[in-house]
């Protein structure tokens, strides 16, 4: 069989970045093999298993262009089903295989009693870890154990004095010893695995070939290769990839509110997939080349595992916000504002007013096309444009302080421009140019533009004034005028009394 790989993430919140790095990686790898890309997921954690946590992984995935082979919406796939809750047979087959065996051994341990050998253990300077009476239990105290309606864990028999070897196609031979590892449970007193046993069994019946995932799982691996040696299974190629650090080159925590983590946070500040993917590529992984921006299929057709490094990768959100702003420059104009109208439906609403709207702000579609091609320059995701087209739609505008002064200092400007716009017979960006140039006075450059631009926006900075100016409306744009210069007239003679 062919190369078979696995995303297989516990929905238990929405798709992080760590999570959606590690699904590109087995995408990639899948399909530069012409392999096969299963999704599973591990919900057998059911305190915290939300539905939305798998909708989430989806729909995530979906929008940043990874499709998968198998998962749980491809119900005639030959190895379903894809969710672990709906494969506890296959589980409860696999842990009598291994108590019958002698692998694995009933626990009927309380907590409180296991809490005391822990602090014990603690005491003495000792790691933590199951030494209890029931790895070789008489059976007379089973069976007194049992009379008093204890229900057993099953734990894992840890074989005494072996080494255990991984060759990580990332970094190499990895070791353990199995005196650093104490007997470790495999199902809970209901009978629900634990990820360690699950995860194996998924991978031996779906055949999964290779396992790439976080650098945080290699504390996992000799668990997980007693339990193929006991169900007498090859292991998988394991592949461990770098974790993800911050700024601070320090591990990157979900709990950490100073950086965006989220798929869809991106998404709903307008983020393209394109960037996301691109910067997600080059988070371990690096090229050949000094090329740093990669279409989907680009990074699928150069991605090899050999070019994974083992060291932490810094995800520095300043790189993203450059990508970011590359492809909304070069993407065709149209899909960037099919992409930003969502973003901006609070503020105004593009075509025909629906009956009843609560927005009573309509501009057409070409209305918003010409708003995002005169901000998409410098915007670094879509939702700023929410932020810089308020001064481009009908009510007062905020004014900044470097305004007021602007407007003070520039009476005579902000009254010839309004006669001068008065007069504009076809409201377009080349006609109000011209009115501009044409206006009566002696001052020139930031001294005739700045008050204007003030007057209207409500700032003193912002893009090609005579295309701001055609976006904002011709009686919206006179009326500011006249605000300004009228309030600007009464402060004068208000100072001067």
């Amino acid at each position: 069989m062919g190369v078979r790989v696995r995303y297989a993430p516990s929905p238990t919140g929405a798709l992080h970045l760590g999570g959606a790095r590690t699904a590109l990686f087995n995408y990639a790898f899948a399909k530069k093999h012409g392999g096969t890309f299963v999704m599973r997921f591990e919900d057998t954690d059911q305190a915290r298993h939300t539905e939305d946590g798998i909708a989430s992984q989806c729909d995530g995935l979906r929008w940043l262009g990874i499709s998968w082979d198998e998962s749980v919406d491809t119900p005639d796939a030959p190895y379903g089903p894809y969710r672990q809750m709906e494969r506890l047979p296959l589980y409860a087959e696999a842990i009598a295989q291994c108590i019958a065996s002698g692998h694995a051994y009933y626990c009927y341990c309380t907590e409180e009693e296991r809490a005391r050998e822990r602090e014990a253990q603690e005491a003495r300077g000792c790691m933590p870890k199951y030494a209890g009476p029931c790895r070789d239990a008489s059976q007379e105290d089973i069976q007194k154990w049992q009379s008093a309606q204890r229900k057993p864990v099953v734990r894992w028999r840890v074989p005494q004095d072996k080494t255990f070897d991984m060759h990580d196609l990332i970094r190499g031979t990895v070791q353990w010893h199995s005196a650093d590892i104490g007997d470790w449970v495999i199902a809970r007193a209901d009978g629900v695995p634990t990820y360690n046993f699950a995860v194996v069994v998924d991978d031996i019946a779906m055949r999964i070939s290779h396992v790439i995932r976080g650098e945080e799982h290699i504390s996992n691996t000799p668990r997980q290769l007693m339990v193929y040696e006991a169900l007498h299974a090859t292991p998988p190629q394991f592949a461990h990839l770098p974790l993800i650090l911050n700024d601070q080159r320090k591990k990157m925590s979900k709990r950490d509110a100073s950086i965006v983590q989220f798929i869809d946070q991106y998404r709903a500040l307008g983020y393209t997939p394109e960037a996301l993917i691109n910067i997600l590529a080059l988070l371990g992984w690096a090229p050949d080349t000094d090329q740093e921006l990669f279409s989907l299929d680009a990074f699928v057709s150069s991605f090899s595992i050999d070019r994974i490094h083992k060291n932490g990768a810094v995800f520095d959100p300043a790189k993203l916000d450059w990508m970011n702003n590359h492809y909304m420059r070069t993407l065709p104009l149209d899909v960037t504002t099919e992409r930003i109208a969502p973003l901006v439906a609070h503020l105004v609403r593009i075509g025909d007013a629906d009956e009843g709207t609560t927005l009573p702000v309509v501009r057409t579609r070409a209305w918003l096309r010409a708003c995002v091609d005169l901000h998409v320059e410098p915007m670094r995701c879509g939702a700023e444009l929410a932020q810089w087209m308020r001064p481009l739609l009908p009510g007062v505008v905020q004014m900044s302080d470097d305004a007021r002064e602007a407007i003070r200092e520039g009476r005579d400007v902000i009254g010839a421009c309004a006669e001068a716009l008065r007069h504009v017979h076809t409201w377009q960006a080349s006609d109000i140019a011209q009115a501009l140039k044409n206006i009566n006075t002696s001052k020139k450059g930031k001294q005739l533009f700045v008050p204007i631009r003030a007057a209207v926006t409500g700032t003193i900075h912002g893009r090609d004034l005579a295309r701001t100016i055609a976006l904002i409306g011709r009686e919206t744009v006179l009326e500011r005028l006249h605000a300004a210069h009228t309030a600007h007239e009464f402060s004068m003679k208000h100072t001067d009394q």
